[in-house]
């Protein structure tokens, strides 16, 4: 006998016993099959409720896999986690997304991860200075961590190499960026002695600052005197962080007419090009290029050019897919990832920019 018909047999053993317990009559009824013309659709519906109940019991049987991430509104998270669903589809696990943006929710998201019966977490830290109570309520809990993008920082300020790591090679990213801007910068026929270099800054976070100093060695290695490298630093990660660095930054400097413009990711650079506007400066003056291609889609598909040139487009689609693999492939079969896992990124401009997203699906 085939498994599948034994497995159906044994099914239909065993609801002939709750039918006996329940009636004798519908015992009866049920196994008079050749007599009893009800008996097909007693047949149907018996198997589809069998059916249900061990769809039911699969569906709560899965692996859960939580996701966290600290900015759940950016394009960049939102890449993620489609990466995450994208495993989840691939391997048959469930994928819970949390969004936790302080410290609070971040303790309160691991708890309820251990309350749900979750093995493991995949999470971008709101504060990188987090690791240790991190590491520590999931050791407590029982789950497996693996950090993306943000790397944690232990309570001696040095980071925290024992917990899984996947990020960008920062210093790699940061240099593209550069080199990204030297290339449009000869193109121009431009004079690196006589531009200056606007760099948004948050070296609070490692991960920003091993690419901002990526991307100026670049610009300093390509002839740009080190003395027109300018640095401010944003108090917020975002466009209007970028913003508000910049407007100070060119305030202080107001003899320079060519703007050279980097960042640690597309929002610092991308509220620099606002502020660069709002000083009137015109695109063909400007020359920014950001990194993570995320949030400057709709800028560079704008139908005039800005002074946004382009950014080193790395895959959160992927590193979302990576990561909760990884996570899936520890808990299930032990397989402990790497400590430190990095990724590399693509030049994207307009004139690549559709070919680079539609490879990126």
């Amino acid at each position: 006998m085939p498994a599948a018909h034994g497995e159906l047999w044994i099914a239909l053993l065993s609801l002939k016993r709750l039918l006996a317990a329940a009636s004798p009559n519908a015992l009866a009824l049920f196994f008079d099959l050749p007599s009893n013309p009800m008996s097909g659709k007693i047949l149907t519906l018996a198997l589809a409720s069998l059916v249900a109940a061990s769809s039911a019991l699969a569906a709560s049987a899965k692996i859960k896999i939580g996701f966290l991430v600290k900015q759940p509104e950016e394009p960049w998270f939102q890449s993620e986690w489609k990466g995450a669903e994208k495993a989840a589809a691939k391997y048959g696990f469930e994928v819970v997304k949390l969004g936790v943006t302080d410290g609070e929710k971040t303790i309160a998201a691991i708890d309820n991860l251990a309350a749900i019966g979750a093995k493991g977490f995949v999470i971008c830290t709101p504060d990188v200075r987090l690791g240790p109570a991190i590491v520590a309520k999931s050791k407590g809990a029982d789950l497996k961590v693996i950090a993306v993008d943000d790397q944690f920082i232990g309570a001696n300020g040095k980071l925290i190499t024992t917990v899984p790591y996947v990020g960008m090679s920062a210093a790699k990213i940061g240099q593209a960026a550069g080199e990204g801007i030297v290339g449009e910068m000869k193109g121009r026929g431009w004079n690196p002695a006589e531009v200056g270099v606007c760099v948004i800054t948050f070296d609070q976070l490692d991960t920003i600052r091993q690419r901002t100093d990526g991307a100026t060695g670049a610009l300093t290695a390509a002839g740009v005197p080190a003395n027109r490298v300018f640095k401010s630093a944003q108090k917020t990660q975002d466009v209007e962080g970028g913003f508000n660095a910049a407007t100070i930054l060119f305030t202080q400097h107001p003899d320079i007419k060519r703007w050279l413009i980097c960042g640690g990711n597309d929002t610092a650079v991308l509220g620099a090009v606002r502020a660069s506007e709002q000083r009137s400066f015109a695109p063909a003056d400007v020359i920014g290029v950001g990194i993570n291609g995320t949030d400057c889609i709709d800028e560079l598909r704008k139908s005039k050019p800005t002074g946004f040139f382009g950014s080193i487009r790395v895959s959160a689609l992927s590193e979302g897919f990576v990561t909760s693999e990884m996570m899936f492939k520890w808990v299930t079969a032990g397989t402990v990832p790497p400590l430190d896992t990095r990724t590399t990124g693509i030049f994207m401009t307009r004139a690549n920019l559709e070919q680079v997203l539609k490879d990126d699906q």
